[in-house]
């Protein structure tokens, strides 16, 4: 007999809302929390030296005592790299289909934490028992295998999570998306869908990732006298066992490149996620054994990171490849929003260097697009919509297509992080906030660099520093040494002789006004410093450089 739902479902998104990244749900049924995914972020262009960021999870922290689990989704980064750094705070254990768990053991082994965290490796269809709920992992398609959405049963009802899907009849590897599993569901009566919206607000169907195969088949015919370098994302192990099929029928050799590429390849073909012909794969330094035309080298870089392989061979400074002219390198991705800059100056360097670059044509998104979506909504009939995984914009793309299908405009539901939505079958609404930000990691230091740290950067960054060094004597307080003028990032100095000249006239000026007042106080003469020297410099320089006066006793 179904338990009589006697509260409401809290859903409690704690990042990855109006933003692509950072990942992580938590859902909350009286005295149970359950948590969906655990992602990082990766740094915006003004968080001068942050590596990635990762969600603050101070709410879960404070309610750690009904916190469950973590069901991941798949195993991108965006929904699983900030495992590592949560789970040392909050070790619950984590369930995940095979491949999924693969690469977070990884991870977990890399910070030493393989045996303080227990995973679950759950199979499509396997229902979870945790507190109130019960979660299932459905079948999905994406650019990652292994990808499943979740159906997470509680006593208020049913809400499906579709995690990142699209709908691919034609998969490289494993089978299409359960969508049967889908329209039982949706029979069953479901409360609510939470559906990716990345591609929400583009037309029709996403391509089948088999159609890339069918591009790599033509570059692979149309070049067959040159070297061929493939970049795409290390997670997308169906394009790189695709590139591979198609070197192994064209009689080349392949050699994977890039850290991540090779964790990867060797994880899933240890898994039995790629089948690799025999002696198809060989290592980087064994290139040189054979002819150009034969090689095919699989590498990161298709985002135009900097320290990833491929920009590394595009600047000249990769220690095992250098690229040739006449080279075909083809970059397999779109770029990221936001990383485009940085894709359009990696073709630049490459096609410099004498290289072909295909970027056309080569990749398909791992993502639905509306035809998809609306397949989806159908086969479920959602009570409610709450669109997630996007900007604003894909999720407002997303609500117009759930109004659409038919759902009412007040039982959409577009929420921020922090968000407290709850839902029944009585009724929804947001009814109130927790906390909620990001964390930076920089180095390993994790959180330790705040907003203040980061105006500080910025202002370094933007205007350098100046420091004025000074000794006083003990008691007298009188100028022994100084005041010294260093500077860095703020001018050229040894143009700007006569500037330092009348800037230091001025502090010992201001000094002696000092003296004459009798002020002692450090923190006041730090001040009078600061004002007289900063308002100088602004009226020659229009600059307002970072200050900092240093005052020793003798």
């Amino acid at each position: 007999m179904k338990k009589q739902a006697t509260a409401k479902l809290k859903v409690i998104p704690l990042g990855g809302l109006e933003r692509i990244g950072m990942n992580i749900t938590a859902f909350e049924y009286e005295d149970s929390i359950i948590v969906v995914d655990c992602g990082l972020a990766f740094p915006q262009d003004d968080m001068y030296g942050i590596d990635l960021v990762i969600p603050d999870v101070t709410y879960l922290k404070e309610n750690i005592d009904r916190v469950k689990g973590f069901f991941i989704t798949h195993g991108h980064e965006d929904h699983i790299g900030a495992i590592p750094y949560v789970l040392r705070e909050i070790n619950v254990p984590i369930y995940a289909t095979k491949l999924t768990n693969g690469i977070i053991e990884h991870k977990l082994r890399e910070h030493n934490m393989l045996t303080k965290v227990k995973r679950k490796v759950v199979k499509y269809g396997q229902h979870i028992n945790l507190g109130c709920f019960r979660v299932e992992f459905i079948r999905t398609n994406h650019s990652i295998q292994d990808a499943a959405a979740l159906a997470i049963h509680s006593p208020a009802g049913i809400v499906v999570h579709t995690g990142d899907f699209k709908v691919d009849y034609t998969p490289v590897f494993g089978d299409a998306i359960d969508l049967q599993r889908f329209g039982e569901l949706g029979k069953k009566g479901v409360l609510a869908l939470m559906c990716d919206s990345t591609n929400a607000s583009r037309k029709g169907f996403t391509m089948s990732e088999k159609s890339v195969g069918k591009a790599f088949e033509e570059i692979f015919s149309d070049h067959k006298n040159t070297r061929i370098i493939i970049a795409t994302f290390a997670s997308n192990v169906d394009r790189v066992q695709q590139v591979i099929n198609t070197a192994y029928r064209y009689g080349r050799k392949v050699a994977v490149e890039g850290r991540s590429m090779v964790n990867i390849v060797g994880i899933a073909s240890e898994l039995g996620y790629m089948q690799i012909p025999a002696h198809t794969l060989i290592e980087l330094d064994e290139l040189k054994h054979y002819p150009d035309e034969k090689t095919v080298i699989v590498t990161t870089g298709s985002q135009g990171e900097e320290m990833a392989a491929l920009s590394r061979m595009a600047a000249g400074i990769h220690k095992k490849v250098s690229i040739k002219p006449n080279d075909t390198i083809v970059l397999s991705s779109t770029p990221i929003p936001g990383n485009e800059k940085a894709v359009s100056k990696i073709i630049n360097e490459l096609t410099m260097k004498g290289a072909n670059v295909i970027f056309q044509d080569v990749h398909v998104s791992g993502h639905a697009c509306q035809e998809e979506i609306k397949l989806i909504y159908s086969l479920v009939k959602p009570k409610y919509a709450v669109p997630i995984h996007g900007e604003y914009r894909h999720l407002i793309a997303q609500a117009r297509i759930a109004e659409e299908i038919g759902i009412d405009k007040e039982n959409i539901f577009i929420i921020s992080s922090g968000d407290v939505l709850e839902l029944s079958e009585d009724g929804a609404g947001i009814t109130g906030k927790v906390h909620v930000g990001d964390v930076m990691v920089d180095g390993l230091g994790v959180g330790d660099v705040g907003n203040i740290v980061l105006r500080d950067r910025q202002h370094l960054a933007e205007d350098g520093i100046i420091i004025i060094v000074l000794t006083l004597e003990g008691g007298s307080n009188q100028v022994l040494a100084g005041p010294d003028i260093v500077s860095r990032g703020f001018v050229y100095v040894r143009g700007a002789e006569s500037l330092m000249e009348e800037a230091k006239q001025l502090l010992v000026e201001k000094m002696d006004y000092c003296m004459s007042k009798g002020i002692t106080d450090w923190g006041k003469i730090k001040t009078e410093i600061k004002d007289c020297l900063g308002d100088f410099v602004w009226k020659e320089t229009k600059r307002r450089p970072m200050i900092m006066p240093i005052i020793m006793e003798v």
